[in-house]
């Protein structure tokens, strides 16, 4: 007895250790260890388990391993039997596996472990509860059938229930749990919903625990990104103003989750944008883009160009509260074309409406900095699909503004420039002078344009705005 003990216990010490991991596997250790789950002695099974779950922990493979050797069913038999330690190794294992692949998690679900973790769920002891959702959550994330298995299984009422516990551990991770669940589709975050779990996420978001806020406010966001419906049960949960707090948090997940809850509610309708622009949302989205860096910044940027997008209202709103400087801060600073071109994007969505909307971008001198990026060779196709100019453009009749541009812009946005200042130029005699002077006139000459296109078409309108010697 005692010789099994130390071996079990031997081996779970190694296995904590990468670099006895190699010489385990070769020494055919998971075999080795199979009989051992089945000992009579309670503190040899615990320690067993503890040891197969971190190697399967440690690679794909040797999870494989853990599977092939047919341990899995052991592993469960007699779980609702065993002490608590037991059952905490057994769930270890079992979320060490679930991990690595989605065949893996469902080799779990195939030997009936979902309906043991579900009983766990209920177990006395915190710990025990934590386990159990963890390995769910590992088995829930990878996608909406495995997730389905889990709701079946009976799991989403009581991790409800394990949100409501004191512990915080305990309630970080089923939060984390029901985020994953509801990640995949409408239906099965509506399952999390028609369980009460809005309410009591939306209580914690003042939570002072970083982890928590997380978890919670990751929860939030991935029942609110499905419909419009799931969007308003959150938004109906009093949220609003007390989530704008986390965009001023110090801990940057807690911004940037506290933003993408705010961008997932942002982007259904006119209404739910109108309701976050009423409790000071653009302001304190505004402010966030402004206090961090990188990919925290994403949700905040999106956020504007949704809002943006719904109506010229909501658009000026963004304007008014002095959207656009950090926005063109974001495609100077940042070097990830990504979060360059949801910057560019969102200013796009900004200025498309009006001439009016259109100035406000232009006289932020931020149309050299977009045609810098388009032109630059090293710009991905997305950005360079953002940064086009062309919704901008359209609307543009800031003069001022384009003439610079004039200069460097290729010819698939030149079309647009000359464009504008056809309409402008005819009706308004100050601009054609500093036309003129400032030797947009001359550049226009220079442009070749085919004959009868619309570019010619554009030039001849600015042509005749001039008496011919001043165009020869």
């Amino acid at each position: 007895q005692r010789a099994r003990s130390q071996f079990a216990q031997a081996v779970a010490d190694l296995a904590a250790r990468p670099q006895s991991i190699d010489t385990l596997r070769s020494a055919g250790v998971v075999c080795l260890l199979r009989p051992l789950l089945l000992d009579v002695v309670p503190s040899v099974r615990q320690t067993t388990a503890l040891a197969l779950g971190r190697l399967a922990d440690y690679d794909v493979e040797l999870a494989e391993a853990v599977v092939k050797a047919g341990i899995l069913p052991q592993l469960i038999c007699s779980l609702p039997e065993e002490n608590r330690y037991y059952k905490k190794a057994a769930a270890f294992v079992l979320r060490a596996i679930a991990k690595h692949s989605p065949q893996l998690a469902q080799a779990i679900v195939q030997c009936g472990a979902l309906e043991m973790l579900v009983i766990c769920l209920e177990d006395f002891d915190p710990g025990v509860k934590e386990g159990a959702s963890w390995a769910l959550g590992y088995i829930a994330r990878h996608n909406p059938e495995l997730s389905q298995a889990v709701v079946d299984a009976g799991a989403v009422p009581l991790l409800v229930l394990c949100i409501q516990e004191p512990e915080i551990a305990l309630k970080r991770i089923a939060a984390s749990t029901l985020s994953d669940i509801s990640k995949h589709s409408p239906e099965l975050a509506h399952t999390v919903v028609d369980a009460g779990a809005i309410a009591y996420l939306a209580q914690m978001i003042p939570n002072p625990d970083a982890k928590l806020k997380r978890q919670v406010l990751s929860a939030l966001s991935q029942i609110a990104k499905h419909s419009v419906d799931l969007a308003e049960l959150v938004v109906e949960a009093e949220i609003f103003p007390v989530v704008l707090t986390c965009l001023k948090d110090s801990d940057e997940y807690v911004k940037k989750n506290g933003a993408t809850l705010i961008r997932e509610i942002a982007k259904h309708t006119p209404e739910l944008s109108q309701l976050i622009v009423n409790s000071g949302g653009v302001a304190a989205v505004i402010d966030c883009i402004g206090s961090c860096r990188g990919t925290v910044r994403l949700p905040g940027i999106m956020t504007l160009g949704y809002v943006a997008a719904h109506s010229e209202n909501l658009s000026m709103a963004v304007i008014v509260s002095k959207g656009i400087p950090p926005l063109c801060v974001c495609l100077i600073e940042e070097h990830e074309d990504h979060i360059k071109a949801a910057a560019a994007w969102a200013l796009g969505q900004i200025g498309r409406h009006s001439t009016e909307h259109a100035r406000h971008v232009a006289v932020a001198n931020v149309l050299p900095t977009l045609l810098d990026i388009f032109v630059d060779a090293r710009s991905s196709e997305d950005l360079k699909t953002k940064a086009t100019l062309k919704n901008i453009l359209q609307k543009c009749t800031y003069l001022p503004a384009l003439e610079p541009l004039l200069h460097e812009a290729p010819p698939s946005i030149m079309k647009h420039i000359i464009g504008q200042f056809s309409k402008v130029l005819p009706h308004d005699s100050k601009a054609r002078r500093l036309f003129v002077t400032t030797g947009g006139l001359k550049k226009v000459q220079e442009i070749k344009a085919e004959p009868g296109s619309l570019l010619q078409e554009y030039i001849n309108t600015i042509n005749n705005c001039y008496p011919e010697e001043i165009v020869r």
